[in-house]
């Protein structure tokens, strides 16, 4: 056989790499955040994720993808959701690192933490984190029913993963699901036709017969799903087991299982209740802002999870720009690409600490009620406001971080390709959990009867005269509060609050940092990326930014 090449001017993987260790930003926004993080708990969790071996479950988890079976060979009604191995690898491995419910067992600092792991675990582009966001987001809920509450927690919040199709007492852990939306509503669930019978009550409650349908079921395996349903009280929120009490299997019928842009390894389904049992938590028609509780923590990890995927591909970008050469030297060393690297850097950094800060106004609205009245107007108002922009700028993100990869970044190569994983993966933060018009419209609710603006000042003040550019945004923005009833301009709006709080948070990553976003975002912007205006400090910034191995 001939050899007609040999492969030159290539990258290699990036793999065996600590993602914590490697990602300074995450370091030092932690230790500010909760300086008595366990430093020990991230080392650990940053080496076993960055792992080649967990890249490999993720790439398997991803390209076998789960399979409904609705029966049995024996023709019985079944409705069992199977999974490649490396799925329960990996949701083991989430379960292990307290990445569910389990902060909402231990003290301050538990969601700080937690929201840090998120982030790591999610550079894996896994798409297994769904069912594990909303067992971790199920519990304000479902604080509203104590008897389900005391029951289910311990087994919400423990760490041995458990995926055998038991009742949940025989089960050492659970997970959570949700079911919202329907064919004719979507995000309107006010539309919603499913309707709930009043059954008698039990030790858990009012219990109710359901019938109905829904259009996404996240998560069919799950063991218990919150789900919306209408009652002579109007809409409600119910507590719908996949298994009884008794031990039967409830009346919840999986019609068939979503086929998806990205979240490959995820299962999302359309489903049919006929007459499954369920039990009311909290009141009869506030079954919206019953379920919401569980949505604005969900909302929380979307913009995790995206600060997430930006930060592995910024790290991808970087590990190859480095190693691949173009024009006599590293792509890295290129003027252009060194703006779009910054760039994309300075986009990573600014996502990760506003998802961050709003996982410490959760943290300390549940710990800390010498603080609670700031930041539980902190955790209201950033609720959308994260949601909205990190999300929206993520798909955006993952373009143009592919693109430094060129063709290579293109290519799935059976699920090895992550970078083109990434950029699948990417709408689905946007879109889960109500999509950027929902955000902004909760943003113009947050606005109203509550004083956002001090609340605003009070956030912002540490850097208030550091930039000309600054000076300006607020203007705009205590402006905009002031008259924010126009509808049609309430993205632009949340658009210009989530940047000035970014430029805020980014005052203690330096003035390399915080100069380059005032500068290239606050007067105007970027639509794109690489436009850093001349004389930003790239070199500071794509240091700070260096993955280890780069």
């Amino acid at each position: 056989m001939n050899v007609t090449h040999e492969v030159l001017n290539q990258s290699t993987p990036l793999a065996d790499v600590n993602l914590f260790e490697a990602n300074l930003p995450l370091q030092q926004a932690l230790q500010g955040l909760y300086p008595g993080f366990d430093r020990a708990r991230f080392e650990a969790m940053g080496a076993e994720v960055g792992s080649a071996v967990m890249q490999t479950h993720a790439r398997l988890a991803n390209f076998h993808g789960p399979k409904l079976h609705a029966h049995d060979r024996f023709g019985h009604r079944i409705d069992q959701v199977e999974f490649h191995p490396s799925y329960h690898a990996l949701m083991e491995s989430a379960l292990r690192h307290r990445l569910h419910a389990t902060p909402w067992t231990e003290g301050p600092g538990a969601h700080i933490e937690r929201a840090a792991g998120f982030m790591l675990f999610t550079e894996l582009e896994p798409s297994i984190l769904c069912p594990v966001s909303m067992t971790y987001a199920v519990a304000p809920a479902l604080r509203r029913q104590p008897q389900l509450f005391g029951d289910w927690l311990p087994k919400l919040a423990a760490t041995q993963y458990d995926p055998r199709f038991l009742p949940f007492a025989q089960k050492s852990a659970v997970t959570m699901g949700m079911g919202m939306t329907e064919k004719q509503g979507g995000s309107d669930v006010r539309a919603n036709t499913t309707h709930a019978a009043f059954d008698g009550n039990d030790a858990w409650g009012r219990r109710y017969r359901i019938t109905g349908h829904k259009w996404f079921m996240s998560a069919p395996m799950c063991d218990a799903f919150l789900v919306l349903a209408q009652t002579g009280g109007g809409l409600s929120c119910f507590f719908m087991p996949r298994l009884l009490p008794d031990g039967t299997v409830n009346a919840l019928q999986v019609q068939r299982l979503k086929h998806k842009l990205g979240n490959q390894a995820n299962a999302s389904s359309e489903v049919e209740f006929q007459d499954a049992m369920a039990w009311l938590v909290g009141d009869e028609g506030r079954g919206v802002p019953q379920i919401l509780e569980m949505g604005a923590i969900t909302r929380l990890d979307c913009a995790l999870g995206t600060a997430g995927l930006m930060r592995q591909a910024l790290s991808l970008a970087l590990h190859h720009s480095a190693q691949r050469k173009a024009f006599g030297k590293p792509l890295i060393e290129q003027p252009m690409m060194k703006n779009v690297l910054a760039d994309l850097a300075l986009e990573s950094e600014a996502a990760t600490l506003l998802a961050l800060r709003l996982a410490a106004a959760v943290d300390r609205t549940e710990h800390d009620a010498t603080r609670s009245e700031h930041e539980q107007l902190m955790r209201r108002l950033l609720t959308p406001l994260a949601k909205f922009w990190v999300c929206k700028r993520g798909s955006h993100f993952a373009q143009e971080a592919m693109e430094c990869l060129g063709g290579n970044g293109y290519v799935e190569a059976e699920g090895e390709g992550v970078m083109a994983r990434i950029y699948r993966e990417m709408p689905l933060n946007s879109i889960w959990e109500g999509a950027a018009n929902i955000q902004a419209l909760d943003l113009l609710r947050v606005l109203r009867g509550r004083d956002v603006a001090e609340a605003l000042r009070a956030e912002i003040a540490p850097v208030r005269g550091t930039h000309a550019a600054l000076e300006r945004a607020a203007g705009r923005v205590f402006a905009a509060i002031d008259d924010a009833g126009d509808e049609a301009q309430a993205r632009r709006l949340a658009r210009e609050m989530a940047l000035l709080l970014q430029a805020a948070l980014l005052r203690h990553s330096g003035t390399a940092m915080f100069d380059a976003f005032c500068a290239s975002r606050l007067d105007g912007p970027a639509d794109i990326f690489g436009v850093l205006p001349a004389g930003t400090d790239l070199e500071t910034i794509l240091q700070r930014a260096l993955p280890t191995s780069a």
